[in-house]
């Protein structure tokens, strides 16, 4: 799979990675041997990233994740996982002892002396644009914790913000064909300070799959029922805000300019990862299929397929569908 340059931390990552969320909480139950061979399946077509976050199962993706390079000893995979969120979203929670505490729980369960990379988590606009932030993350580096940092936002104004920083190897942030926003300005200026993008939900929360009709459902313990208005954290981050009936119907539009051949999520994902200033796309995965599916639009990276057409159809649907409600937000 295509290789590119993460940041400037001097390690190269596949242009797809993979999403670990899943694997943790908040997508209904995924057995441990899912979650193995969901990571071993994607180790297996070429990933050689995982994303992951210290509050995905409370620590649980964290530690499959370790014990599965552990037993394949696959140091070849960069791990970037996230920290912040197991305390409020209050400025005053984020503090040097927080961080050295929360970057060791996440060294404990991912077996390594030195994180590869620590994200912040979707932490207040306060501290992304805070001085002491990158001087207690310059420190966790300094100490060896971490070997580079990034910042993980809900915003395109606060992805801007992480940007300029000048030790800032990442920035993570919802880009797919229901969110063009960060297309205007955050990728452009990621590539003239040569900062890394991982683009998350590219899937809109499975709406871009296809497969999702005005009557699917989903369990209770899955975040697409309980957070659709945002209850337990931004709604943005469930079918990236979009209603979902209209993300429904937008999609069906999407996957009909589509060849029978190419599926609609590979044609997303590989629409995603061929956008300029994008570094990966990490598309979860609750079981192998779901893994081997995702890793097909590394293919459609590589030639074949009118990425052009799609893009026009994608910003005619945006367009038509979506620019109304969603490109003011976020």
């Amino acid at each position: 799979m295509e290789q590119r340059s993460l940041g400037r931390t001097g390690r190269n990552v596949s242009a797809l990675g993979l999403g670990t969320w899943q694997l943790g909480a908040d997508w209904g139950d995924v057995s441990e041997d899912d979650a193995r061979a969901v990571l071993a399946a994607s180790v297996d077509r070429g990933v050689n990233l995982f994303d992951t976050a210290d509050v995905y199962g409370d620590g649980r993706s964290e530690t499959l994740i370790g014990e599965f390079l552990a037993e394949r000893h696959e140091r070849k995979v960069t791990v970037a996982t996230k920290m912040g969120r197991r305390v409020a979203q209050e400025p005053q929670n984020y503090t040097p002892e927080n961080f050295r505490a929360w970057t060791d729980r996440s060294r404990e369960n991912l077996r390594t002396e030195t994180l590869d990379l620590v994200q912040l988590h979707c932490p207040p606009t306060e501290i992304i644009e805070s001085d002491g932030t990158y001087q207690a993350l310059d420190e966790l580096v300094a100490e060896g914790r971490i070997a580079a940092y990034g910042v993980s936002v809900e915003t395109c104004d606060q992805a801007l913000s992480a940007i300029s920083r000048p030790k800032v190897s990442n920035i993570q942030i919802i880009i797919n064909p229901f969110r063009l926003k960060p297309l205007d300005e955050v990728l452009p200026a990621a590539q003239r300070a040569g900062v890394a993008v991982f683009a998350r939900v590219p899937l809109a929360s499975g709406l871009l799959s296809g497969k999702y009709t005005a009557q699917t459902t989903f369990a209770a313990n899955d975040h697409r029922t309980y957070n659709r208005d945002g209850a337990a954290f931004d709604r943005g981050e469930t079918f990236s805000g979009v209603d979902f009936g209209v993300g429904v119907q937008a999609a069906r539009e999407l996957a009909a300019t589509l060849p029978k051949s190419v599926p609609l999520a590979a044609a997303a994902l590989a629409w995603v990862a061929t956008r300029p200033g994008v570094t990966t796309v990490i598309p979860g995965a609750r079981n192998v299929t779901q893994a081997s599916r995702n890793a097909d639009a590394g293919e459609l990276i590589e030639g074949g397929f009118d990425l052009d057409k799609f893009d026009r159809a994608v910003q005619d649907v945006y367009d038509r569908h979506l620019r109304e409600a969603i490109h003011s937000h976020w």
